[in-house]
């Protein structure tokens, strides 16, 4: 069976980026499983598995537009210490989850300077080029619930968290 719209797909990955460092990967874990076309994975690697089947192995490259997007610079900006209540020590690499306008956004420190701590509310991923080496383990038709759920429910029904 071909990957279509409303396939449940399975498939192994190890993400690397332009370095060759691995940035995540399935080894050693169950494949990651989602449901085609519901937008449950990046636009990128979505459109190159179209139409691909279960047994293919392929390396696919997702530019940031198709991944986890630009880095916005809009979305860094100092703040002081003490918006960090409760918290003593404050290290790059931290990561919080800051009310916004918008609604909650995860952000995560990349400064500390006296009291002002720069922050970054874009995804970790964002204005990386992103390189897939997947290994398609199965494609099967969605069931009626899942297509109208718009994701993937697991073993007797049961939804499957993401």
């Amino acid at each position: 069976m071909q990957i279509a719209q409303n396939s449940v797909v399975s498939f192994h990955y190890t993400l690397t980026n332009n370095e060759g460092e691995v940035l995540d990967s399935s080894e050693g874990r169950d494949p990651l499983t989602y449901l085609h076309g519901a937008g449950n994975i990046i636009p990128g690697l979505e459109k190159e598995l179209e139409g691909r089947q279960s047994g293919e192995n392929l390396k696919v490259t997702v530019e940031p537009a198709e991944g986890y997007g630009e880095t916005q610079p809009g979305l860094m900006q100092e703040v002081p210490r003490d918006a960090f209540q409760g918290v003593d020590d404050i290290q790059p690499g931290m990561q919080f989850q800051a009310q916004t306008q918008g609604g909650p956004l995860m952000v995560t420190v990349t400064q500390v300077e006296g009291d002002t701590v720069t922050v970054d509310g874009n995804h970790p991923l964002a204005g990386q080029t992103l390189n897939f080496d997947v290994e398609i383990a199965e494609v099967r038709e969605a069931s009626e619930e899942e297509a109208e759920h718009g994701h993937v429910h697991g073993e007797g029904d049961q939804e499957q968290e993401h």
